[in-house]
This record gives structure tokens, sequence and C-alpha cells, in this order.
């Protein structure tokens, strides 16, 4: 029986029956006070979550089921399949949420027809003997008021008049179930789910399927008992309720992910695919060793680290509801230094990577009239996360995707499930890739979006067209894979440290970020060279000598922020936020 609230909720419990899981539905379960939120996704994964958006509390059983995400109804906050990790905050479209902003998530498991959690760290499930092997059919749940402790003994006491089946032997296990076997040889297993401190639910699972006859007499045999068992409990002491225990939430809830983060592969992964699926392009998909993977965003990329030593950036193509992988497309270079070399030809399926969590720099606007999207090669893979989320949710968007030759077409399968938003651009020539740029950009609209990625020329020429259109650079948005601007580190200047109280000298062939490191601020950084944007830091005061590809021009001329692995200082001293 239950001794306790705290050891109760270390053991498992059924809280719906699989059937309750319908297609974009959410179904209100409730266990030991807590209110769950129980939503089934499009690819099978059942998800319990503690009911409430992080955002002003409001229950997620009056959400939308997107089928990949769950949205909040009062502002639109959407939560991820499996992770319950905030993916999108329509009030800050430009930003990428925290990893942190994270909903409480419990565990699931579906057997025997039901559904099954805990709330706190327990044991594994157990089986159930009386079960296992069977055609178990659910038997509609009965809602009782009285606590489940007296509705397990009422129950295990009473022998249910059902002329069809004949007499019971009756049989109270040692993990709170009662145990029905008929003369007939069906066994009727009966599970108690304390709702609260005086409100249980009895689920009962059949061993083999039940007639409408009969079930009506096991309806009207359970309902009979129900109404005993309340007029029974009427005579006890009365009981508070349970108080539930509601996670923390951070208040920094719409901000980029912290800066003040280890970089470290914390990721363990298998590499379970791995193909070719254009010239000189490998598509990899990466499950988890153990547990989920955290939730990637689109326009996220992951650190991959390689056999060789190396460390590489590589953009996540999933889309949204492929959250069990991460799937990632490399080119092979024909000047590789050892990066997507040892991927081509050393790594192979089975094998064993560290990975990062992914960390999202390029992040996708949902509030566009029309998203644009010009991909260049082994461009496409940021651009292909964006629209599958834009295709998922039928909003406008146009891709595209400039190649060389047909055989240089990555990812055609993904590319043909987008319709006719995909336009291929096959073998122009540099002029006539111009020409089809201004075209694309001809007819500037402040309500759209474009994003661009793919080689340094390629992105240059799209910008410029963009500009020259009248595009408002706000509405421009790229990601470079690589910074070709030769670096110059030859000049020496002081950093102070606002929120860290620290003076610090940067000395000449030094980056800022290294001189951070050797002082114990352990700031997070990926690509090195000033593209993908993860060691922007803010400054407070000085003037900087910009060497990186991220910034726009505009943000660059605003002075509030520097890529601390390679912009330097033009002033004898900066003061950074940090």
């Amino acid at each position: 029986m239950i001794s306790s609230t705290q050891t109760a909720r270390a053991q498992w419990y059924p809280i719906a029956a699989s059937a309750d899981l319908v297609p974009r539905h959410v179904f209100d379960g409730m266990l030991l006070g807590q209110e769950l939120a129980v939503w089934r996704a499009d690819d099978g994964f059942a998800n319990i979550w503690e009911n409430r958006c992080l955002h002003r509390g409001v229950r997620l059983t009056i959400g939308l089921n997107q089928g990949s995400e769950l949205q909040c109804q009062y502002h639109g906050w959407r939560y991820a399949n499996r992770t319950a990790s905030c993916s999108y905050i329509p009030a800050h479209p430009a930003n990428a949420p925290s990893r942190t902003v994270c909903n409480k998530t419990y565990p699931v498991v579906e057997k025997y027809g039901l559904v099954w959690s805990l709330l706190d760290q327990g044991p594994t499930f157990p089986e159930v003997a009386a079960l296992e092997g069977s055609d178990c059919t659910p038997i509609r749940a009965i809602p009782i008021n009285a606590p489940s402790e007296f509705v397990l003994t009422d129950l295990s006491n009473e022998v249910l008049n059902i002329s069809d089946l004949g007499m019971f032997t009756v049989q109270v296990s040692w993990d709170e179930t009662v145990v029905m076997t008929t003369d007939t040889g069906l066994t009727m297993v009966f599970f108690a789910q304390p709702v609260d401190a005086a409100r249980t639910i009895i689920r009962g699972v059949s061993t083999a399927p039940i007639n409408g006859t009969v079930l009506r007499q096991l309806n009207h045999a359970l309902n009979r008992l129900r109404r005993r068992i309340e007029e029974d409990a009427k005579n006890i002491p009365q009981i508070d309720p349970i108080e539930p225990i509601h996670s923390s939430v951070r208040a920094e809830l719409g901000t980029m992910p912290d800066q003040l983060e280890t970089g470290e592969a914390s990721l363990r992964v298998v590499v379970k695919e791995k193909i070719i699926i254009a010239e000189d392009v490998a598509q990899f998909s990466l499950t988890p060793l153990v547990g989920q993977l955290p939730t990637a965003q689109a326009g996220a990329h992951i650190d991959v680290h390689l056999p060789n030593g190396l460390t590489r950036q590589y953009s996540v193509t999933n889309g949204p509801g492929e959250s069990d992988i991460y799937t990632i497309g490399v080119k092979k270079e024909s000047q590789s230094k050892g990066g997507s070399e040892t991927l081509h030809n050393t790594v192979q399926v089975g094998d064993l990577l560290s990975v990062s969590p992914p960390r999202n720099n390029f992040p996708l606007r949902r509030d566009a009239t029309k998203s644009i999207f010009v991909a260049g090669g082994i461009g496409i893979t940021p651009l292909l996360s964006m629209a599958k989320t834009l295709h998922s949710q039928s909003l406008a968007f146009e891709l595209h995707y400039f190649v060389r030759s047909e055989d240089h077409v990555a990812f055609r399968t993904q590319l043909d499930a987008l319709g006719a938003s995909v336009i291929l651009q096959i073998g122009l020539s540099p002029n006539e890739t111009s020409g089809q740029l201004g075209a694309i950009y001809s007819k500037p609209d402040s309500t759209h979006h474009t994003y661009i990625c793919g080689p340094g020329p390629m992105l240059d020429a799209a910008r410029a067209a963009a500009a020259d259109a009248g595009w408002n650079e706000a509405n421009v948005h790229f990601e470079y894979f690589k910074n070709t601007n030769k670096i110059d580190d030859s000049s020496s200047f002081e950093i102070s440290l606002a929120r860290s109280a620290k003076t610090l000298r940067v000395e000449a062939g030094k980056t800022v970020l290294e001189v951070l490191r050797e002082n114990g601020v352990n700031l997070m950084s990926s690509c090195g060279q000033g593209a993908c944007g993860t060691c922007k830091v803010a400054v407070i005061d000085g003037e900087v000598d910009h060497q990186d590809v991220h910034l726009s021009a505009s943000e660059k001329s605003q002075n509030s922020h520097m890529m601390t692995c390679v912009s330097r200082a033009k002033s004898k001293r900066l003061i950074l936020d940090i």
C-alpha cells in the first residue's frame, strides 16, 4: 500500500489508456496531486509533462498538439516533442530560446494497453505476470472519491456479480494490483491510480477481449462498487489534498543561450546511418547512446569531435518531430585539413562520437509573411531544417538551391517532400547566378525575411543583391561556414570585465577568447574563426576592430558586440559585459 506521498512518487502508476492519446489531442492526467499534460506526437512518442507553460503557468492541456510541438494557447510558446525544450518564443522571434527553458518531463512506459509514469526516480518498470503474453484489453476507467488504499482494500474484498463470467478468485499482489480470475479462465487485473489524497481511478485490463454484454455487466458492477466505496469513505477523517511540486523556472526566459557555458562535447552518439546523398556529400544520422538528445532548433549546429582529435561544426538538418536523431550533411573538401576527410573515409556506421548540444546563432523567425531561403552547395543544411519547420506549419517560403549539377543536389528526397516551394538553380555561371539573385530579391517587402548560406562568394553576391534591391538589412540573415578574411592579431590592448571586476591584458598574437579562458572565464565558442557567432559578447565601451564575418555592417558600426575569437580593439581598452 502507499506508505507516504514521497514513497508513492517513486512508484509506477497508470495515468491513461493508450487509446486516450488520440492524434493532435492533449490528455489531462493527474497523479498524486501533480497535473500532467499527456500527448502523443506524430512519431508515436508519448509525452508526459508538467501541465503548465513556463511563461505564465497556463495549462498546456488547453494548448495545441501540432504533432511535433506542443503550443501554449496564451502567448504561443512552443515546446518540442520528447525533450519539452522551448523551441520558439513569438515575442522574441529573432532569438533562439536558451536550452535552460525546458519543461519538466516524466518517464513514460506504454504496456498492457496503458500509459504509465512515476514522479520521482524509482525502479525500472515491473512486469505484471498475470498480463504477460496476453491480448490485453483496457476496461473503462472508474473514478472514485476515496483514497487509493481504501479503494484497493474494498476492491480486494469484492466479489463482482457478473453472471456471464462465473465466480472470481481475488488476489492482491505486491505492486498494488488486484487480480481477478474467473471460472472460465479470464483474468482481469485492476490498478489504482492515486489522483490525489482522496481521489482514485481504477484502471482495469483484461487478458482477452470481452464482448459488449459482459462489458456492460462489468461496468454496472464497478459502478455499484464505486457508490459503496464513496459511501463508506464518508466515515473516514478528511484528508488534505497533496501539494504539487513545481519545477523551478529561470527568470531570463527570452534570452539567447548563456555565454558562460562550457563548450564540451557532453553527448555520446552512435553513427546509425552513413549514406552518400550527392557528389562528395555524405549524410550521417546520429542517435544517442543513452537518453534523449537535446532539441535542435531550425538553424542550429553541433560540434563533432572526431577520432583524429579535430572538432568541426555541422548544421543539423532536423525538422520538427525529428527529435530522436541528429542528421548532418558533410561535404568532402578537396583541401580538407582532416575534418571532412575523416568523416568520409574513417568514421563508419556503429562508431561512437562525442558531440556538443546544439547551439543556434542562425535562428529562424516564424513571424514573416514569407521567408526566402538561398542556399549554395552544402549551405543547404541549415536552410533545409528551416524549410521543414515552415512547411510543417503551412507558412509561406521559397527555397532556392544553387548547385553545379544534378549530381550535386543533396537531400533530394527531403527536398521533394517540400513540394513546389523548392526551386533548383542548376549549373549557372557566376553571371547567371548574379542575375538570378537579382530576380529573387527584386521585390523587397518589409514583412519578408531572407536566409542565406553557402560559399563565401555566393553569400556575398546574395547579400549585395538584396542590398541593391533595397532590402532592410535587419531582414537579411546569413551564415558563413568560414571566415576568409586575413586576421591581423598584431595589436595589444586591455579588456575590463564589467561583471567580473577584472582587467586583463591582451598581447599581440593572443585572442580575447584565449585571454579570457586563461583567466578562468569559460566563454563558449565553436568555430574559432569569427563565422558562427557563438563567442559573441556585448561591448559597453571602446572601439572594436571587427574581423569576423558574422556581424552585419550596421551591427559592426553600432560597436555593441564583438566576436572574441578574432576581433580586437582599435582603442586602448574595451569594457565587456561579462
